[in-house]
């Protein structure tokens, strides 16, 4: 891939945070979270959810999401990342100003084209602040990385204050064909005891499986999941839960959790 100028690049935020800084180790990291998934079979989601925390918390789960991805016939040449906005007040759906998004393991080209045609919707515009120290987008382009190399380009989109149909709108401008991967990151409930929150993500779940919208407390990426929901509904995909858990499986802390949980949305009659 050619050099771009580097006030161009959107340098990663949470290396070394979220996940290892270090190439290799970042790598092995995720290798062994693929290998630890049960072998992925058709049919192939045109859109999957995954969480977002840091990967000894949640990088299992993501994992089945994207294993599922693993049995493709061929790469995806575009893939929308699509997740909620956690560090500064956004309005709207935002879209960034750097040509390339970097990471440990290279640099990914963003689809200009793209965020041309979405920064004609009025919802959308560039906020290079809502991107700079974004989480939620970051933490699943290693795992994109490892799958599909430098075969793709990006259309990373953060969301805050909205409504539905408008997020709906946005992923129905770059929904595409086969050529687009949706990628909608978020965890679910935040902050409750282990029954509780084990409660509470079950219904949730049930509620995505049935393509019903969920509630803002159900999950930090609620917006996000409710238009994918919609474009579900629209398209008539078929959601599957592929991976279910929370911080205290993970961490063995127990008191106040967060839950994930990774699904994969399959182009098939429901």
């Amino acid at each position: 891939m050619s050099a771009h100028p580097r006030h161009m690049i959107r340098p990663p935020a949470v290396a070394g945070l979220f996940y290892p800084a270090e190439a290799d180790e970042l790598r092995r990291q995720i290798d062994g979270f693929l290998a630890a998934t049960a072998q992925a079979s058709p049919p192939t989601p045109k859109a999957v959810i995954s969480p977002h925390a840091g990967y000894i918390y949640s990088g299992q789960t993501a994992a089945h999401a994207f294993r599922a991805l693993s049995v493709r016939s061929s790469p995806p040449s575009r893939i929308v990342v699509i997740g909620p906005c956690h560090r500064v007040p956004l309005a709207g759906i935002a879209l960034p100003s750097a040509s390339v998004f970097a990471t440990p393991l290279g640099e990914i080209e963003i689809d200009r084209e793209a965020l041309e045609t979405l920064a004609e919707l009025p919802e959308v515009s560039i906020d290079e602040a809502a991107h700079a120290q974004e989480h939620s987008l970051e933490v699943q382009l290693p795992f994109l990385q490892v799958l599909f190399g430098e075969h793709f380009r990006l259309v990373p989109l953060v969301v805050g204050d909205s409504t539905t149909e408008a997020v709906a709108q946005v992923l129905e401008k770059v929904w595409g064909d086969d050529e687009t991967l949706i990628v909608v990151s978020s965890d679910l409930s935040h902050y409750h005891s282990y029954k509780t929150a084990q409660a509470m993500d079950t219904g949730t779940v049930a509620r995505i499986l049935a393509r019903l919208p969920i509630e803002y407390g159900d999950a930090c990426g609620a917006l996000p999941i409710n238009a994918l929901l919609a474009q579900a509904r629209r398209k008539t995909l078929r959601p599957r839960l592929l991976d279910m858990r929370n911080s205290g499986d993970t961490s063995g802390d127990k008191t106040r959790v967060v839950g994930y949980a990774a699904f994969g949305f399959d182009e098939a009659q429901p």
